[in-house]
């Protein structure tokens, strides 16, 4: 993996095959600055063009909360949105839509990457914050938590992803309710409606994401991507496409070095050292 450059909002740690992703502005719970979405995004892209050994990540805040949403000083900045993409990269013609997509891909590589991705969760996790965690594949909250998708009252709604996935946990209705009446809920009622995966006290929290990471950093990368991968496809496509999704991984599988491994490993055993190859 490409060195990843020292982050003024951001924080990345890595120890084995588990790294850290520390969203890193205490002073403002965490809050996400335009130079936040910035480091995300490009940081992500530099994760998905080459994620070296890193087979599963934990996104988490600095201090005593995830994230408490968006800046609000975002909302006074004048940019010349030219500057921010010239006309080769523009992913729309409508310098808006531009800046919105871009934006999205700040968390969109948490879901896209070929490693496990889990969103540590205290304090408070709202707007822009929840919609980095819903981004991620699985999502502990710590007791004591408070989240919401709350951008109705700035005269916006959530546009990084939040109106989709959400929809697909907890259903359009349910998700309507909450975006709709900008709506608050603790850990136990997000627990409830399978908003997280995990509800855990707060000093458990840390303890309880690290294992998570290792046991999965420890399965074949190779599967763990590509059941991933047909996971994902479940939310979207025809069962008989995504019966493809599985045909298609598990011939990858089949395929691998890995799977040798791990046969010879079960035979012999022994702990298996996966090659992601």
């Amino acid at each position: 993996m490409s060195t990843i450059p020292q982050m003024n909002t951001l924080r990345f740690e890595q120890d084995g095959h588990v790294a850290r992703l520390t969203m890193n502005r205490p002073d403002k719970l965490n809050a996400f600055s335009t130079e936040m979405w910035d480091e995300m995004r490009e940081l992500g892209a530099r994760l998905l063009a080459d994620p070296g050994d890193v087979r599963a990540l934990v996104l988490i805040g600095e201090g005593r909360a995830f994230s408490s949403g968006i800046d609000t000083s975002v909302f006074a900045e004048r940019g010349d949105f030219g500057a921010v993409s010239d006309g080769a990269t523009a992913r729309d013609r409508d310098p808006w839509i531009d800046v919105v997509l871009r934006t999205q891909d700040a968390y969109n590589w948490l879901e896209e990457a070929p490693f496990a991705t889990i969103a540590a969760v205290r304090g408070y996790a709202l707007g822009a914050g929840l919609q980095a965690a819903l981004a991620c594949d699985i999502r502990v909250f710590a007791h004591g938590v408070d989240v919401g998708l709350l951008e109705l009252k700035y005269g916006i709604m959530p546009d990084l992803g939040g109106t989709q996935r959400l929809t697909k946990l907890v259903g359009p209705g349910r998700a309507k309710e909450m975006i709709l009446m900008g709506a608050r809920i603790d850990g136990a009622e997000a627990h409830r409606l399978g908003i997280c995966e995990r509800y855990v006290p707060d000093e458990e929290l840390e303890t309880t994401v690290d294992a998570m990471a290792e046991r999965i950093a420890a399965q074949p990368p190779i599967a763990v991507r590509t059941s991933k991968r047909a996971v994902e496809a479940a939310t979207h496509l025809a069962l008989r496409d995504g019966l493809m999704f599985e045909a298609t991984g598990q011939t990858e599988c089949m395929r691998s070095e890995d799977m040798r491994e791990a046969i010879g490993a079960f035979i012999e055993g022994r702990p298996p050292v996966y090659r992601n190859r």
